[in-house]
């Protein structure tokens, strides 16, 4: 017999046009040409050991990998993101499910980030009704037509809008298609139940978004650069709302693992940054570097020459690098997402840093003749 389960259809929802936000885009946002603050000298040198690996690796065509955790779109790096990628700095980016919410808020509404104790006392944390709707509708729609996570988002950013089928095309889909693309009529139906469920009109369902030019991930669907969503079961607000489909959540979020490992299967010779993501960053790159190398160890040869730089606001003074894996009377062993990137070869580095100073510093080095 299944345990019981919650009924989210029963929930009080609110609009997110009520809902306090602390970050406003258009005032906090980081202008590209600011100047960093407060990194040493060591860090700036390091970054400009970054910046040459980059440099190499964009002449040899391979990847330049930025993940990164939500605080970095929280704190307005959106215009340094978008502009390494659109100035062909950085090939791949990566982010949590908060990431895509925090940009994704952003771009529709200007502003982002509740008051997460107030809420929760209230009852009302993460139950908003537009990002929760949209996001997930975005999922959903965005598994039918075979996307990625962060791309269903990134679509309805740019687009400013989703297609909605007929529910009798979608029925008649999954019928033709059951043996031959089970999963993909297994999302039509979801789609359908849906619309049905919502009582959604066929067509194109205009949604606006007067911010979007600071969307990371609108910009990179635009740019037809790789933005990945990387989410967890539970996590993110999005999972309180009754349009919630796990299975739509699935089948994006392993397109996007799958794009991911693709651009980590191009690391040799290549860079890959990890800001701020002391979970979703190490985790995933682990497990794609694996089924990388066996791809490679097939071909007779192997991914060493990739350069990892992991940047967070933890202090280490411990020389990865140089000493390799410290032992587990030292803090420094406990710094899992240093001790798991170090395991992963290649040449490794710690900076740490505010992800503000470092982007802009990385950018503004990169710009440099």
């Amino acid at each position: 017999m299944p345990y019981p389960k919650f009924d989210r259809n029963k929930l009080d929802i609110k609009r997110l046009a009520d809902r306090k936000n602390k970050v406003y885009i258009e005032r906090d946002h980081i202008p590209v040409n600011q100047p960093p603050r407060d990194l040493t000298d060591a860090g700036m040198q390091l970054i400009d050991r970054t910046v040459a690996r980059i440099r190499k690796a964009r002449e040899l065509n391979r990847s330049v990998m930025l993940a990164f955790g939500a605080h970095t779109i929280k704190n307005g790096m959106g215009p340094t993101l978008i502009a390494l990628m659109k100035e062909g700095w950085v090939t791949h980016l990566a982010t949590n499910g908060a990431g895509i919410i925090h940009d994704w808020e952003f771009a529709f509404q200007g502003k982002s980030s509740e008051d997460v104790r107030e809420n929760v006392k209230l009852g009302q944390f993460g139950i908003w009704d537009d990002t929760d709707f949209y996001i997930n509708l975005a999922l959903v729609v965005g598994a039918y037509e075979g996307l990625g996570y962060g791309e269903s988002v990134g679509k309805l950013l740019h687009r400013e809008g989703l297609d909605i089928p007929e529910t009798s095309f979608l029925y008649d889909f999954a019928r033709n298609n059951m043996e031959i693309d089970p999963g993909k009529a297994a999302a039509a139906i979801d789609l359908a139940g849906v619309i049905n469920h919502f009582n959604l009109s066929p067509g194109f369902m205009e949604i606006p978004h007067p911010y979007k030019n600071y969307s990371v991930q609108g910009n990179a669907y635009a740019q037809k650069v790789p933005f990945t969503g990387h989410p967890m079961f539970g996590h993110d607000i999005i999972y309180t709302h009754p349009m919630n489909n796990g299975a739509s959540v699935g089948r994006t979020a392993e397109n996007d693992f799958l794009c991911y490992a693709n651009s980590v299967s191009n690391l040799e010779n290549g860079v890959y940054m990890s800001v701020g993501s002391a979970v979703m960053s190490p985790m995933i790159f682990e497990k794609s570097l694996s089924m990388a190398q066996n791809m490679e160890i097939q071909r007779g040869s192997h991914i060493d020459n990739h350069y990892i730089l992991v940047v967070d606001l933890a202090e280490s003074d411990w020389d990865w690098d140089k000493n390799g894996e410290p032992p587990m009377d030292n803090p420094a062993y406990y710094l899992r997402y240093c001790k798991t990137f170090h395991r992963m070869g290649g040449e490794m580095h710690y900076l740490t840093a505010d992800n503000r100073d470092f982007l802009l510093a990385l950018y503004q080095k990169l710009k440099q003749n």
